[in-house]
C-alpha cells in the first residue's frame, strides 16, 4: 500500500493567510525550523498510478501539481485520482471539490449520509457540481463494515463514526449525528497491512481504540498540543475538545493514547498553525520523537 500526504496542516494551512502568531510569523521570516503546510489531505493506492483521495482541501490544485502520481497520463484529459472519500463536510476538507469541476466524468464520492446532507444544503457543493462534472454519491457503512472501490480490488475500506464536530453550517453542529465525522481503516487484502486515518478525533471510543491496535500505520489528529492552545496564543477562548480535537499533551491525550499501540508508524496530521510541534527544534517536537511519534509534512510518502 502506498500513502501520500498531500497536505498536513489544519484549516487555514501554515502559515495561515491572516495569522501573525509565533509560528506563522517565524515561518514567514525563515526563522522557524520547519516547512509550511497546506490543508490536510492524503492519497492511497497500490500501483502508484491510481489513487483514492481522502478529502479535497482548498489547496488541492497545488497539492496535485506537486504529486506526479496524480498527473494525467492517458488521453487529453485524465487524472490518477479515481475516487474520493470524505471524512467530514468541513470547508477545509471539501472546498477542493469545486477545483475538480473540470473532470470529464462524474466525481465518485464516498461519504456518510450526514456529510451528503451538509454538502447538499448548508454548503451545497454537490448541487453546484451538478452544473459541471456531476457527482456519483456512494454511502459508507458506519459499523466498520468493509466496502470496495472499483479499480482498487486489493484494498478494502472500513469506516466508522467518530465523536468530533460537524461544521458551523451543519444542522448537526449542536445536535451530533453518527457520520458527521468518520475514521477509516484501509486494508490491503494481499498483505493484510492496515492504515488507520482519522484527522479529526475528539474521543478514543472502544471501536477507535480497536482500530488503533490493529493498524500498522496510524495517521491521526495532531491539531493541538494543549487543550487551551488557542487561548494561550491569544486567538480565541475555544478549547480543543470543544472543537472536536484531542490534544497531544496531558492525561488521556494523543501521546498517552499512542503509547499503548503497536503500530510501526505513528504519525500526526491536521496540525494547527499554533501547534509548537511545527518547530522541529521545540521541546514538544523532541518529546514526540522520544515517544516514537512522527509529524506529517506535505509530500511525505509512506509504503506499507
Amino acid at each position: 500500500m502506498k500513502i501520500r500526504v498531500l497536505g498536513a496542516g489544519a484549516g487555514g494551512g501554515f502559515p495561515q493567510w491572516n495569522c501573525n502568531c509565533h509560528n506563522c510569523a517565524r515561518v514567514r521570516a525563515g526563522t522557524l525550523n520547519g516547512p509550511p503546510r497546506t490543508q490536510s489531505s492524503i492519497a492511497v493506492g497500490v500501483d502508484g498510478t491510481a489513487w483514492v483521495l481522502f478529502n479535497a482541501s482548498p489547496d488541492i490544485r497545488t497539492q496535485l501539481e506537486h504529486f506526479p502520481g496524480a498527473w494525467p497520463k492517458h488521453g487529453l484529459r485524465d487524472s490518477g485520482i479515481q475516487a474520493i472519500i470524505l471524512i467530514d463536510s468541513q470547508i477545509d476538507h471539501t472546498t477542493g471539490l469545486l477545483m475538480l469541476r473540470e473532470s470529464t466524468k462524474p466525481l465518485e464520492i464516498y461519504c456518510s449520509e450526514p456529510v451528503k446532507q451538509d454538502l447538499s444544503t448548508g454548503f451545497p457543493v454537490f448541487k453546484m457540481l451538478e452544473h459541471y462534472c456531476k457527482v456519483n454519491h456512494h454511502p459508507v457503512p458506519l459499523d466498520g463494515g468493509g466496502f470496495a472501490i472499483p479499480g482498487f480490488e486489493d484494498l478494502r475500506f472500513h469506516t466508522h463514526a467518530l465523536k468530533s464536530k460537524a461544521p458551523p453550517y451543519s444542522p448537526h453542529r449542536h445536535d451530533p449525528h453518527d457520520g458527521d465525522n468518520i475514521g477509516v481503516i484501509v486494508e490491503q487484502v494481499s498483505t493484510g497491512k492496515k492504515l488507520y486515518y482519522a484527522p479529526g478525533l475528539g474521543e478514543i471510543e472502544p471501536h477507535v481504540a480497536a482500530a488503533l491496535q490493529q493498524a500498522d500505520c496510524v495517521l491521526v489528529d495532531g491539531t493541538f498540543w494543549q487543550h487551551d492552545e488557542m487561548a494561550r496564543a491569544g486567538i480565541c477562548e475555544k478549547l480543543a475538545l470543544e472543537m472536536g480535537h484531542l490534544p497531544q499533551s496531558g492525561p488521556g491525550g494523543m501521546m498517552e493514547t499512542l503509547a499503548d499501540i503497536p503500530a510501526a508508524r505513528k504519525i500526526l496530521i491536521h496540525i494547527n498553525n499554533t501547534n509548537p510541534i511545527l518547530d522541529q527544534d521545540s521541546p514538544e517536537r523532541s518529546a514526540l520523537a522520544q515517544a516514537g511519534i512522527e509529524v506529517a509534512y506535505d509530500g511525505l510518502a509512506i509504503e506499507l
